[in-house]
């Protein structure tokens, strides 16, 4: 099985995060989101995954290079110079698929049972297969309407909850066959879900939709950000969370160092390389990214501290994401937000 991951999108309502990272390599529990979707992948038996990269695609090909092997898949990276959109973007390298396929975003996290999703696309001989999920709030997402066999029949985009059709979201995850690709045009800007699926039901083709029982979030905003890191580490979400886990609510990284007179309670994280001083409390959910330094007698409530941050002696954070490199003085109190290192050289 082959799979496209769509990684070229720019993230904008996770803003300032994407100011200094590409959406797919936000962490969440100091692991990449598109990191979290190759190995979910590579789990479900896919060989051959090709992921586009286009909004700060230096990061991307510095983490994982043209190619990078994750499990038994290989991954491939591939720049995309003008986007093209979620179509255009798999239309590009439609020499790669030759067989059935699936679509998945790289910047969303998710447990979707793929090896349910394939047998369903091929029980329903469908052209094109999309899992859906339940929402409260379809202002947020486009929807789809089913018949009872299951079969799609129409698309209505972020809809008021009183006007929508369904509650039935799309995930952006797709099992497609090879003749899908005929409906998007070459090097055009093209999307699956305003320009390809329309196409798709004027046609008259076996267009299905999947709904399983799977955790799924888009990561649109900082507070679903930060709720994402929760639902990994109460078990809400089936990945994998980095380090040697510890009293149940505890996973500490390789080299990590934890002061006998730190207080840790909830979920927490502690990433490689990471020190965690004296007196230190860390209370909630938290993750200490990789490389992170939390001096001695600061408190860190449900925060986030992506890779290299530091805390100083003292500090008092509660519901941050403390960003890359980013030190937080000592003594300094800070509640709610975002933290990122301003570029050296920007205006």
């Amino acid at each position: 099985m082959k799979a496209m991951v769509l990684a070229a999108g720019k993230g904008t309502r996770l803003f300032p995060l994407t100011g200094e990272v590409p959406k797919p390599m936000a962490p969440v529990v100091d692991t990449p989101i598109i990191q979290h979707i190759f190995e979910l992948l590579a789990g479900h038996g896919v060989s051959e995954a090709h992921a586009n990269v286009h909004y700060l695609a230096d990061a991307l090909l510095a983490a994982y290079g043209e190619e990078h092997r994750v499990g038994g898949m290989t991954v491939f990276l591939s720049h995309e110079d003008e986007l093209l959109g979620t179509a255009g973007g798999v239309k590009r390298l439609t020499d790669r698929f030759d067989e059935t396929f699936v679509v998945v975003s790289g910047d969303a996290l998710t447990d979707v049972d793929l090896t349910e999703l394939m047998a369903f696309h091929k029980k329903n001989g469908a052209l094109a297969t999309l899992a859906l999920r339940r929402v409260y709030d379809t202002s947020e997402f486009g929807v789809v309407e089913l018949d009872g066999g299951g079969n799609i029949l129409g698309f209505q985009e972020k809809p008021d909850p009183g006007e929508a059709i369904s509650t039935l979201a799309n995930t952006g995850i797709y099992v497609l066959e090879p003749e899908a690709l005929s409906y998007v045009p070459e090097s055009t800007f093209f999307d699956f879900a305003k320009d390809v699926f329309p196409r798709l039901l004027e046609a008259g083709e076996k267009f299905v939709g999947y709904q399983g029982n799977f955790y799924w979030s888009d990561i649109g905003t900082l507070e679903a950000y930060r709720r994402a890191q929760f639902d990994v580490l109460s078990g809400r979400v089936r990945v994998r969370v980095p380090g040697e886990k510890r009293d149940e609510t505890v996973w500490v990284g390789e080299n990590a160092q934890i002061h006998p007179g730190a207080n840790l309670s909830g979920y927490v994280v502690v990433g490689r390389d990471a020190v965690v001083g004296r007196g230190v409390t860390l209370a909630g959910d938290v993750t200490v990214g990789t490389d992170c330094w939390v001096r001695p007698n600061a408190t860190i409530k449900s925060s986030i501290l992506l890779p290299g941050a530091s805390v100083g002696d003292g500090a008092y954070l509660e519901d941050c994401i403390v960003g890359h490199g980013y030190d937080v003085r000592p003594g300094e109190t800070i509640r709610g937000g975002a933290l990122i290192r301003r570029n050296p050289n920007s205006s």
